[in-house]
């Protein structure tokens, strides 16, 4: 059989109240916890017990959350008085002003003006302040040359990469371009050889084509004086 159903009600045992906040209290802790992580929500949780001991749960931070939660309530209140939300803006213009001013007093002060009211423990704080800003310059600027001189590097190494593979496609055009050379004056020099062999031959068949005729030319000069 299943649990019966729990009238709400205040309990009136006092080691049973004890027990089910004790227990109520931490589901509905977790529960908060969860919807913050779930959903992520800024979630702020109070709880005092019978007793008066406190019991807070924050997502961020407690403060931030009360001090938005007094902010959206002025806003509501702002939205239904048109009067009141004319105030807020004139507060919040004053305000900004304010700040706008503080800001420029402190950039003065940093650069080394307005000074002459400042004590021992005020000059203390501010060289504090701008070690503390130099210090961070510093870093970051480090920071970004050790990235650049990183990525240089990694830059240096594809081109040496590219010049190494280009030293290779160099040599490999270099030798075939002597394969070329010498199989073209191989073939000169064979287209040479057989010029000259056919010069060569060609003075003996003239002279044996002379002799041929020389005996041919006796034999009818003989021929004739027989006849004649």
């Amino acid at each position: 059989m299943g649990r019966g159903k729990i009238a709400i009600k205040r309990i009136d045992n006092t080691t049973n109240r004890q027990v089910t906040f004790s227990k109520r209290r931490g589901g509905l802790m977790k529960k908060a916890r969860e919807l913050a992580v779930l959903c992520d929500a800024d979630v702020g949780l109070i709880v005092f017990s019978c007793t008066g001991r406190l019991y807070d749960f924050a997502s961020s931070s407690m403060k931030s959350i009360i001090e938005r939660y007094q902010e959206a309530g002025e806003e509501h209140c702002r939205l239904l008085n048109p009067t009141s939300e004319a105030k807020f803006w004139q507060r919040e213009v004053t305000t900004l002003r304010q700040q706008v001013q503080n800001l420029h007093q402190n950039n003065r002060q940093i650069l080394g003006e307005e000074l002459s009211n400042f004590t021992i423990r005020d000059l203390q704080l501010l060289q504090n302040q701008v070690e503390m800003s130099l210090h961070s310059i510093r870093k970051t600027k480090d920071q970004l040359l050790a990235e650049e001189i990183l990525e240089l590097n990694q830059k240096g190494s594809v081109v040496q990469k590219e010049n190494i593979e280009l030293r290779k496609k160099f040599d490999i055009a270099h030798q075939h371009n002597i394969e070329l050379h010498k199989k073209l004056k191989y073939g000169e020099s064979s287209s040479g050889e057989q010029a000259t062999s056919t010069n060569s031959k060609d003075p003996g068949e003239s002279s044996t084509r002379r002799d041929s005729h020389v005996h041919i030319d006796l034999e009818m000069s003989q021929k004739g004086l027989e006849d004649e």
